[in-house]
């Protein structure tokens, strides 16, 4: 009898230990343009988000994950090039001219392929929008999406201007070559645009919005994947909420504009616009007119709001075809976005700041051994999540990764951040530092530093620069240093900030 025991105990241990270690598929779902306020579950009662609800109830939610920044105007393409290289802003940069030389050493460290080397099967689809080849990085690829849907904007044209006039060309100018969608809305009566007009494609373009197409294609792999015993690696990257917001009319009637509140930090214009290179002639900022009317921050609101609750929906098919799947129990979800939005924040519409709205994403976890319904404050990088999924698939951190996995957090480790200090950077008109519940933004064009107190002012309103001078001075060593250690070029001196 004992030895009967003995072996059912064996047995017993043997299959718990072949279980955990089953590596968990990993279904990473990734948005464009959606700041951290825009989850219901999240703080946000304007907005209807129940499926991102549903996830942020039955996971760990990290509530304050930034993107570190920007080398030109497209930051996502900063943004993703950091994802799936791993690298930091600077690094990530470099790493772009090794992809386009077809450099093997730089392609086989992105993600995809470091999760093809654990046996997993990858899926993409969506928005890439970086240089890495992506035929090298996933097994099946359907429905490549580029930057943005398409909406005629004259960007060559535009170029030229600003290669003209600099960051001030003439707003006439400007304005004679915008496409519908742009500059508005200027009354209560400008029907300009529609954003349930197919007849402007954009996301309908080829006859289905292309949110809905991605639900489509997750779920048809989530079919496939039920017969197959290999883990896999699904990345799924929306282009909404990014601009064009098109949604069909039922989610835009979820919303009247006039009921909307206006952004705590509303400004019709921002005193250094043109300084920090988002002033007229940027392509995000000329979406509404300038300066910013109360109206046209209310509209955009509107349709934002409407194409992240589209979104939504589709979030929800995607989790269906999961459970039908019979894989949820063995899968770990990972959602969050490339960067936030300004849309009406400090007099500003796009994401080239480095205000909270622009630079904090949502990020939530959710699957086997994940924490339900907790928050995690520590702050953290958007693109630890590369990390976290080598971890989660057993593959060693690459030397070039220069991000953190955040399972120790996700396992209740007490521990300090993984970062000393939060960087941000937007090509060479804006540095900042966040730490220790402060935040110090630089503008080099402008000589101009702004200090904010996170904790007594999280909607960053009242500048504290020419007020606690040490604590500005202190604050910009720390800058300084972080410069040098993460290898930035730009100087900044003191002595070229006027205070």
């Amino acid at each position: 009898m004992l030895k009967v025991y003995t072996a059912l105990m064996f047995c017993c241990l043997l299959a718990c230990t072949s279980r955990k270690k089953t590596p968990p598929n990993i279904l990473f779902i990734f948005t464009d343009d959606q700041a951290y306020n825009t989850i219901a579950e999240l703080g946000n009662p304007e907005i209807h988000t129940p499926n991102l609800d549903k996830l942020v109830r039955g996971g760990t939610t990290f509530t304050h994950a930034y993107n570190m920044g920007a080398w030109h105007p497209a930051i996502c393409i900063a943004s993703r090039t950091m994802l799936n290289s791993g690298r930091g802003v600077f690094q990530a940069r470099a790493t772009v001219a090794a992809w386009e030389e077809g450099q093997e050493a730089a392609i086989r460290t992105t993600w995809g392929p470091l999760m093809q080397s654990a046996g997993y099967d990858t899926y993409f689809s969506g928005k890439w929008h970086i240089e890495a080849p992506l035929e090298s990085s996933f097994d099946t690829i359907t429905n490549l999406r580029g930057g943005m849907p398409w909406d005629k904007y004259p960007f060559q044209e535009m170029m030229a201007l600003r290669a003209r006039h600099g960051d001030a060309p003439p707003r006439d100018s400007v304005l004679a070559l915008f496409p519908p969608g742009y500059n508005r809305p200027l009354s209560e009566d400008d029907a300009s645009w529609d954003p349930t007009d197919t007849q402007y494609e954009g996301y309908w373009a080829g006859g289905q919005h292309w949110s809905e197409v991605l639900a489509d294609d997750a779920v048809n792999y989530l079919n496939q994947a039920a017969k197959d015993a290999d883990p896999f690696f699904m990345y799924l990257a929306f282009n909404a909420p990014h601009d064009p917001r098109q949604a069909p009319r039922e989610f835009q009637d979820l919303y009247d504009a006039s009921e909307l509140s206006l952004p705590d930090s509303y400004l019709p214009d921002y005193p250094y616009a043109t300084k920090i290179g988002n002033g007229p002639g940027l392509r995000d900022e000329d979406l509404a007119p300038f300066p910013r009317t109360e109206l046209a921050v209310r509209t955009h609101k509107k349709e934002y709001y409407a194409a992240i609750s589209h979104l939504d929906a589709q979030v929800g098919r995607i989790l269906a075809g999961l459970e039908a799947s019979g894989k949820a129990d063995n899968t770990v979800i990972i959602f969050t976005a490339d960067h936030g939005l300004a849309l009406g924040n400090h007099g500003l519409l796009g994401k080239q700041n480095m205000y909270d709205h622009s630079v904090r994403v949502p990020l939530v976890l959710v699957g086997p051994d994940i924490p339900i319904g907790t928050k995690v404050a520590t702050d953290v990088y958007l693109q630890d999540v590369m990390p976290t999924a080598l971890e989660l698939a057993g593959v060693e951190k690459p030397a070039t990764v220069f991000y953190n996995s955040l399972l120790p957090y996700l396992r209740g480790e007490d521990l300090p951040g993984p970062y000393p200090a939060i960087f941000g950077a937007y090509v060479d008109y804006q540095r900042s530092i966040r730490t220790e519940g402060k935040k110090l933004i630089a503008y080099p064009d402008a000589g101009v530093l702004r200090l904010y107190d996170l904790v007594a002012d999280p909607f960053e309103l009242r500048d504290l620069a020419g007020v606690d001078t040490s604590e500005t001075k202190r604050l910009f060593g720390e800058l300084q240093a972080l410069q040098l250690a993460l290898g930035d070029g730009l100087v900044l001196e003191w002595e070229d900030f006027a205070q």
